[in-house]
């Protein structure tokens, strides 16, 4: 068997191992950009490579082919399976770059079957030769073309998939074509040709060598030269996308840094769905969460009451609509802790105007509120203090005037019962209702005198336990009412006028009695109160029921004159204001603490006394029996008030005394100038010109000795002046006349006795 002659064309060998290298490099150039890429770019780098690998071997591989020659036959190709040949190549060359990427532990298999793809590929274009000899293949070159197939394309993979300079993808492009064309001309020397008879029906497939070469060589390195430019073009410009993205970076760190160095703000996105983007430290501080609370709603953030009203939702409306939206409300801390906070939230728009997000600001302005609130209260208080101090004012100045037309109603008719000779019941009656009637306005005033701090106190030391347990018949109502008492054993002593703190508590327990009209408990009970060292002590003595309580309104007036809940004619609304005015003329303060329906507590705090020993408690005694003047005294009588002067002169001369009256102080002290046999004077305080105060001082001066009795519906004299003189309350009847007029008598005899 003759076997024909066969040769290479060294220039398209040459050209053959050119385009192998440059295929080589081509490819692993495009898979860096595979890698970089994500989305519908990787696909598309991938095919990019893929081709360039499998289309630069196939090419390499046809040149090959074109450069060989067989001395005395003519070569063909067939056009189909030179097609399949190309087809071939890419397609393992596809498969293999994408199973290495998506699972890089299949390397080996996939560069063994990316091998036996391409050696496939170079029998493939053997089969479609078309000449007129058989070819024979020699074994043991065929398994070395498949092993150096094999070992280029699992090197070729490794390098892709690896990150390397361009310096190292050169080097390797070259070393993987020098490795690829030995694959084809391995290959091609293991191959031995036979002649044939004809070469019918293969005449039409002839296609020329050289030209054909060059035509392939030249579109093959356009294209690789198109995908060397595509890669170096998207790699500029993924450096230029990756210098800027630095330096954005390095913008939003600096931003972060900024951001999470507030600490007293809480800072953080929203997504527009209303999750939890990211925030900044002091939202980590200021609210307790962690991570996990990036991709929860923000609502977490609000109370049960917000999220139920739909307040989260309809900030971000508010914020979508009108850029932005700031309220001050509670918030909730992760570990369920409440706080007042400034809440804004502003839209963060694209420049297409798109909302991508809304920034939240959080402030803790807790102290601010509470300082808000203590102003507020404090400007209430002062506005109520100054409303408080003109009604006092008011009701002074009506009640001494009252007081004066009641002194002489009062006296009037007192007189006129002693002188009414008539049987008549009925007449009798009338006239002791009018008395009672006068005598009701005279407690009425004596409240309103309470209340505007006017009244003349007697303060002593005061056992508060003792006073109460001394009350105990006084404190009997209804059969469901019952009254407890918690007095602590080492309850320290007050310093206050016992009668009235006798009757302040008694209008607090008629208070609790008429809150519980089904009947309830009161608890009259005391406490020390000392809330640090060196601060006042007070003795908090406090009256509580169960009643039916106030509600915040009603307890805001409850304290204010005349205000009364029990309806027309059931009370004055004068107890409560009586108490306070009291307790702040004794040195406390009174406080109402109530729940509507639960009950109300009245505590009223009582400075404690300095003094060791305490006055007993007021009791109930039979009245002493009333001591008449041992003779007939002459009474200088001053009073401004016509009414009031001509009752008590009449008042004076049932008594037996002898009467002068003056209608002011110059009047009086001319006619005591005149007067030589003035005993007493009995003044009043309030009167124009020149006060009782003054004249007394007078008196003494021109007329030492004299007893001088001060008559007053209120007082407000210097403290040295009140214990120097008897005073006589207004409104007052003939036995309390009697009476003052025989204790200052008494006074000015036992002055007499020391003296001798």
């Amino acid at each position: 068997m003759n076997h024909h002659t066969a040769s290479h064309d060294p220039v398209l060998v040459a050209l053959s191992i050119l385009i192998a290298a440059l295929a080589s490099y081509t490819a692993l150039d495009l898979a860096t950009r595979m890698r970089a890429a994500s989305g519908r770019a990787r696909p598309a780098w991938l095919a990019a490579a893929a081709t360039a690998m499998g289309g630069g071997i196939w090419s390499m591989h046809f040149v090959g082919m074109l450069a060989f020659r067989l001395s005395g036959v003519e070569i063909s190709y067939d056009p189909f399976l030179t097609f399949l040949s190309l087809v071939v190549p890419i397609v393992v060359a596809a498969a293999a770059f994408a199973v290495v990427g998506r699972r890089p532990q299949a390397l080996l298999v996939s560069g063994l079957a990316m091998g036996l793809g391409i050696s496939g590929m170079h029998y493939t274009g053997m089969s479609a030769m078309r000449m007129a000899a058989s070819v024979a293949y020699d074994p043991r070159w065929v398994v070395l073309s498949v092993v150096i197939a094999m070992c280029a394309s699992v090197v070729a993979l490794w390098l892709a998939f690896r990150k390397t300079n361009a310096t190292q993808r050169l080097f390797a492009g070259l070393v993987m074509g020098l490795a690829i064309s030995g694959m084809h001309y391995a290959a091609m020397e293991g191959a031995s040709f036979e002649p044939a008879n004809t070469m019918a029906g293969h005449a039409g497939h002839f296609v020329g060598r050289a030209p054909l070469a060059f035509l392939l060589a030249g579109a093959t390195i356009l294209i690789l030269s198109i995908g060397i430019a595509a890669a170096v073009y998207d790699r500029a410009s993924a450096e230029r996308a990756e210098r800027e993205a630095s330096a954005l970076r390095r913008s939003e760190e600096r931003f972060r840094l900024l951001v999470e160095g507030i600490a007293d703000h809480a800072m953080f996105m929203i997504e527009p769905n209303g999750s939890v983007g990211n925030w900044n430290l002091g939202a980590r501080r200021l609210m307790g969460y962690g991570d996990d609370i990036v991709g929860t709603s923000y609502a977490i953030l609000h109370t049960d009451e917000d999220r139920a009203s739909g307040a989260p939702a309809r900030a971000l409306l508010e914020a979508e609509r009108y850029g932005k939206s700031a309220v001050e409300a509670w918030r909730v801390r992760r570990d369920g802790s409440r706080f007042w906070a400034e809440a804004t939230l502003v839209a963060v728009r694209n420049e297409s105007g798109l909302i991508t997000g809304f920034a939240k600001i959080v402030r803790d302005i807790s102290e601010r509120r509470r300082a808000q609130e203590a102003l507020d209260r404090a400007r209430e208080a002062l506005t109520l203090s100054q409303k408080m101090e003109t009604i006092g004012q008011l009701t002074g100045g009506v009640a001494h005037d009252f007081n004066n037309l009641l002194a002489a109603v009062l006296g009037s008719l007192e007189l006129l019962k002693k002188r009414l000779q008539t049987d008549d019941p009925k007449i009798q009656r009338l006239v002791d209702n009018a008395m009672q009637g006068a005598q009701r306005g005279a407690l009425l005033t004596q409240r309103l005198l309470a209340f505007a701090r006017k009244q003349d106190l007697k303060p002593a030391v005061v056992d508060i336990a003792a006073l109460v347990r001394g009350m105990a018949s006084l404190l009997k109502f209804e059969a469901g009412v019952r009254i407890d008492t918690l007095f602590p054993l080492d309850l320290p002593n007050v310093k206050i006028d016992a009668n009235q703190l006798e009757l302040a508590i008694l209008n607090l327990a008629v208070n609790a009695r008429d809150a519980m009209p089904a009947g309830g408990l009161i608890t009259i009970s005391a406490r020390d109160e000392q809330h640090e060292a060196g601060a006042p002590r007070y003795v908090a003595l406090s009256v509580s029921d169960t009643g039916c309580g106030m509600d915040e309104e009603t307890l805001k007036h409850a304290q204010e004159p005349f205000f009364t809940t029990k309806g027309i004619g059931k009370g004055t609304g004068l107890g409560l204001s009586m108490v306070h005015g009291l307790a702040e003329q004794s040195g406390g303060r009174l406080v109402l603490k109530s729940r509507l329906g639960v009950g109300t507590t009245a505590e009223i705090w009582l400075p404690v006394a300095e003094e060791e020993a305490a006055v007993p408690a007021p009791r109930a005694e039979s009245p002493a029996p009333m001591l008449r003047a041992d003779h007939r005294l002459s009474v200088l009588l001053v009073d401004d008030d016509p009414l009031v002067l001509e009752n008590t002169a009449a008042m004076l001369e049932d008594l037996g005394h002898a009467v002068v009256e003056a209608r002011s102080g110059e009047e009086a002290l001319d006619l005591l100038r005149r007067t030589q046999t003035i005993e007493l004077v009995v003044t009043d305080y309030a009167m124009p010109v020149m006060t009782g105060l003054q004249l007394a001082e007078a008196v003494v001066v021109e007329r030492p000795g004299t007893v001088i009795l001060l008559s007053t519906g209120y007082a407000e004299l210097p403290i040295d002046a009140r214990s120097n003189l008897r005073r006589l309350s207004k409104p007052f009847d003939q036995a309390a006349l009697e009476k003052a007029i025989e204790g200052a008598m008494r006074e000015r005899e036992s002055a007499r006795s020391v003296v001798a």
